[in-house]
């Protein structure tokens, strides 16, 4: 994705701020020159959690736009501005594109409150990014965010109590409890293949459970869910830009 990044001229001067978890781990970019951005590497002296990593990060960010990018997402063209301009005009915190597997799949990021009972819809196929006007909570998976910086700073950023897993919905649902609007752009769309790394791992596996015990535990899931509860034909929280 660096690569890929470094080859948009309307990215020129954009800092790029890369986190290698394990301090010895090699990064090829640290030792040529990059073409158009401002590449920034932090090596951790000890692993740290997905939201405390980005967090982090976030104390180098200086721009009024904070981009979170998992670094497996292929990016070709410059979707930042149109998201910006996009939010701007709807007056969004937080934005995300459409995302697709490399099959041409849409993958299930947009979904419903992280309720057990939402958990056994989408095992058996039913997702939350439908058109229903029914005025409930969605929220995004973490693999490309773009928020603004204040709203992001005025929340405290990740909850670090969650080393991985469920910090996306967490931070998701912070923000739609502190009024900001959440916003899913169709119209541009990202490829991610999703690894998944928890339905094929013990450890992963565990430490997934332990992040969905804490979100089912947590005062924002449930003020959400009775929310919806009463929901009747409040405005869509996710709706295509024009």
């Amino acid at each position: 994705m660096v690569a890929q990044l470094d080859e948009l001229p309307s990215l020129n001067g954009v800092r790029l701020i890369v986190t290698l978890n394990v301090c010895n781990e090699p990064f090829a970019f640290e030792s040529r020159p990059l073409r158009h951005l401002q590449l920034v590497v932090i090596r951790n002296s000890s692993p740290m959690g997905f939201g405390a990593n980005h967090n982090q990060a976030f104390e180098r960010c200086e721009t009024s736009w904070f981009a979170i990018l998992n670094p497996d997402l292929s990016i070709t063209a410059d979707v930042f501005t149109s998201l910006i301009d996009i939010a701007n005009k709807k007056m969004a915190a937080l934005i995300v594109p459409q995302i697709f597997n490399s099959t041409g799949f849409r993958e299930d990021s947009v979904r419903w409150n992280l309720t057990p009972w939402s958990l056994v819809k989408r095992r058996l196929g039913v997702k939350g990014e439908d058109d229903i006007d029914d005025g409930r909570f969605r929220w995004f998976a973490g693999m490309f965010y773009l928020v603004q910086s204040a709203a992001y700073r005025k929340i405290g950023g990740f909850n670090t109590h969650y080393f991985l897993y469920c910090e996306d919905y967490d931070l998701c649902a912070r923000m739609h409890l502190a009024g900001q609007s959440l916003w899913l752009c169709r119209e541009i769309q990202i490829i991610h293949d999703a690894r998944r790394a928890s339905w094929k791992s013990r450890h992963y596996l565990m430490m997934h459970l332990k992040s969905l015990i804490r979100v089912w535990t947590s005062v924002p899931l449930w003020r959400i869910a009775l929310r919806d509860l009463s929901a009747t034909r409040r405005p869509r929280q996710i709706t295509p830009c024009p």
